[in-house]
This record gives C-alpha cells, structure tokens and sequence, in this order.
C-alpha cells in the first residue's frame, strides 16, 4: 500500500458523507488526528468573535429567505428539481491531501447516496429515508454496517435537495433573524433555521447577492469532543436556471486543516431508482473471513514489531 493509502486507512480520515445537497458540506464526517500534521495548541484554532455587520437594510428573516429563493433561481425552479447528482473533487487531509473523485445522488424526499474512491476502492453511504448503510474500505473494512445513531440523525437533519432555506416553513422548519456579522468581509445576515424537531443551525446570507456564505454543519466528534462545524460556500454558478456554489471550504473546531471541496459537474433531474440508495452490497473478491485474517495477521505482526522494538503505550483512537 502506498504511502498515500496509509495516511488515508491507517491514519483514520474517513470520507463518506455529504452534508448539503446543494452544496456539499463537510465530506469529512469522521475527522481523526493525523500523526503526519503536527499538533497545535487550542487557542491556534480558534475564530476570532464575530463582528457585528455594518447597517444593513432592515429585513425579516422571510423576507431574506424568499430573496434568497429569487437569487438562486426561483422556488418554481427548485420545485422541479427531484433528483440531482453532483461529482467532483475533496481534499482527504493530511499531509499529502490527496484529492479524491467523489459523487453525491440526491432524490426527493430524503433519500442519500455518496460515494468516494481511492486508488480502485470505492467507500459508500447510503440513506433510503428511515435507514443507512456504509461500506469503508480505506479503513479494511469489509463488511457492510449499519449507520450509528449519532450518524444517522446527521443525515436525517442535513438539507434537501434544494438546500436549507428553500420551502423552509412547507417543510415544518421556522425561520428567525439571529443578527447580522461580517462574513469574508462581507455584510450578512445571520439566521436561525429550526426543525420540526427541534434540530436547530445557523444559516449565514450575503446582503447583497442573498446567497449563502456559510452555514453550519453538524457537530463533529473529534479528539473525544464534540467540535463546531462551519462550512463557506463559494464560486456560485447557474446550471439550467438555478445557483449551486461549485465550491465549499469546511472548518472543524480544533482540526489543523479546513477541507476543501469542489464541483466539476452538476445533473439536475438524472434518473435515480430508489434501489440506488438500499443497502450496498459488500465487493467482490476476499470474503469477509480473509479480510478478518488478513487484518488480524497484520495485527499480530504490528504488535510483535511493537514489543520488540518500542516501548509499551496505548494506541490512538480512530
């Protein structure tokens, strides 16, 4: 295996979800630490506090939201997309960052599919709407397992096909004016988007172009914490009437590294089978007891190495 692969499977950077239909936020749903980027200390990564934006025109936070609508299309337009499939290229982290092809299926009402390929491995996640699947091999797993919980409730409360602020109060959400900040150096609205569940995030738009700049993801785990997530959109383009960001930029709390993804192409309306997002089938080739063997072998020999040569201490977590 390459040195490349190692820091991808060995290393634990996991890339497996897509977090915003219309644009995708924060690929990286698993971020670990990667031995190959030196650690920093806290306060390093953390944002400076958000300044207050200058005197923007007084607005409701409907009335941002139907601008919004307008500036990216029309709700008509959005109406009549059902399906969308986008590829393109992430960053994998680390210090190589690799960039990897991904492809993201998108089909009303919530159904998910993303996949992401390495070096003739292709790692997949799935969503059918109640449930979810993913398939790792960059992490030698071979097996087809089911989401966790805390994965699952991520997806279930990532975007439409449409994105968060279309159609919002048809899809039970309510919408409200939470201030204004400055965002890449511009004036923006800030406001809160709440779920019928209660689920709540913030929802960054620009006071003049009503795009979104920025939005913000679902808390991640990492270093045994649960870290902020804020993604920034960028590099808006039309594709058959309506606005996608061709690329979004994603920051961790305390992660070293932001990710960057990019679009190369967008399909609106491609035709999806709902059997697209079952359950994946595991790859032909080992079965499932040779991968274990496998990986046990190199778990034998990996600590045999270890005993003989370094002192005894405990593994990081992946």
């Amino acid at each position: 295996m390459s040195r490349v692969s190692n820091g991808v499977c060995a290393r634990g950077v996991a890339l497996l979800t897509a977090t915003c239909a219309f644009a995708p936020e924060a690929v990286a749903v698993t971020v670990a630490r990667d031995p190959s980027v030196a650690t920093v200390k806290a306060e390093a990564t953390q944002k400076a506090a958000p300044m207050p934006a200058p005197q923007l025109p007084k607005l409701t936070a409907a009335q941002i939201a139907e601008r919004n609508a307008q500036a990216r299309g029309g709700l008509a337009a959005w109406r009549a997309v059902q399906t969308i499939q986008i590829s393109g290229l992430l960053d994998a982290g680390g210090r190589n960052n690799a960039r990897l092809p991904y492809t993201l299926q998108m089909k009303r009402p919530h159904y998910q599919r993303v996949a992401v390929e390495f070096q003739g491995q292709k790692a997949v996640q799935v969503y059918d709407g109640q449930n979810g699947w993913k398939l790792r091999p960059f992490l030698n797993r071979s097996d087809v397992e089911p989401l966790s919980e805390e994965e699952r409730q991520r997806v279930v409360h990532q975007s439409d096909v449409d994105g968060p602020l279309i159609d919002y109060a048809v899809k039970g959400s309510t919408l409200e004016l939470d201030g204004t900040e400055m965002v890449e150096g511009r004036a923006n609205y800030r406001l809160k988007l709440t779920t019928q569940d209660g689920y709540a995030r913030r929802v960054w738009v620009d006071g003049k172009t009503f795009l979104e700049s920025k939005i913000e993801g679902s808390p991640r785990r990492f270093d045994g914490k649960m870290r902020r997530v804020e993604s920034y959109l960028r590099d808006y383009r039309k594709v058959n009437g309506v606005l996608f960001p061709f690329v979004s930029e994603t920051w961790v709390e305390g992660a070293r590294q932001t990710r960057r993804m990019t679009v190369d192409k967008v399909v609106l309306n491609p035709p999806l089978e709902d059997r697209l997002f079952a359950k994946p089938a595991a790859p032909a080739g080992r079965t499932v007891a040779q991968a274990l063997a496998a990986q046990a072998l190199r778990g034998t020999s990996a600590a045999a190495s270890s005993s003989a040569h370094a002192p005894a201490s405990a593994a990081p977590s992946q």
